[in-house]
């Protein structure tokens, strides 16, 4: 598709619209998207650096520059124009936005090493009735909780971390573990306090 579009592209003609593509690439980038983002996430559950690095990854591609071609068919005056600015809006939004993305998570403390699903050598198998379950959870980057021992954490009483995975090995915690940034714990905890284990858990430094 992208090479069949480009086929329609001049690039003689995309030097005079190298301003104005500029100028809207920029506004959308840095101005509408995280707008239209932000209120599109305002009542979700998501961490304000969240909503950022989602405004900052944004769709982009060839619906677009297919879309831009419906003035191409009409003969409507300036369509030639029209095409070639949204050709290039997508074109320095893909390339601006795209390669930075590691760099944007980095800054805002969202990066996460690549961890491959593990077995566990304990299972639980859930009760009808009880609203008890084994929550997987991983400690981020900058997170508050790193550096600290579990009896600090102030976790509720209805929840306990059962089991810790760190760098391939499992163990059983006590009172006195330390957590750090890439652990995997295994909480066992009711549904009602689940809310609160994930908000101890997994919030950055400085919230």
């Amino acid at each position: 598709m992208f090479l069949t579009l480009g086929l329609l592209v001049f690039p003689s003609r995309i030097i005079p619209v190298i301003e104005v593509g500029l100028a809207c690439s920029f506004f959308l980038m840095l101005v509408a998207r995280p707008v239209g983002v932000l209120i599109s996430l305002l009542f979700a559950r998501l961490q304000w650096r969240e909503k950022i690095l989602v405004s900052w990854v944004g769709l982009r591609g060839a619906v677009p520059i297919v879309l831009a071609t419906f003035p191409l068919l009409a003969g409507i005056p300036e369509a030639v124009s029209i095409f070639h600015v949204v050709f290039f809006i997508v074109l320095t939004s893909a390339l601006f936005q795209g390669w930075s993305i590691p760099a944007v998570a980095r800054l805002l403390g969202l990066q996460a090493p690549f961890e491959r699903k593990q077995r566990y050598p304990i299972e639980y198998a859930p009760v009808e009735g009880d609203d008890t379950r084994l929550e997987e959870l991983v400690i981020p980057l900058n997170a508050a909780v790193a550096g600290r021992p579990l009896v600090e954490l102030g976790l509720p009483r209805d929840a306990l971390i059962v089991l810790v995975s760190r760098k391939g090995s499992f163990f059983v915690p006590g009172g006195g573990t330390v957590l750090g940034e890439g652990d995997i714990v295994q909480v066992l905890v009711s549904g009602k306090a689940l809310p609160e284990v994930r908000e101890i858990l997994l919030s950055l430094k400085g919230e």
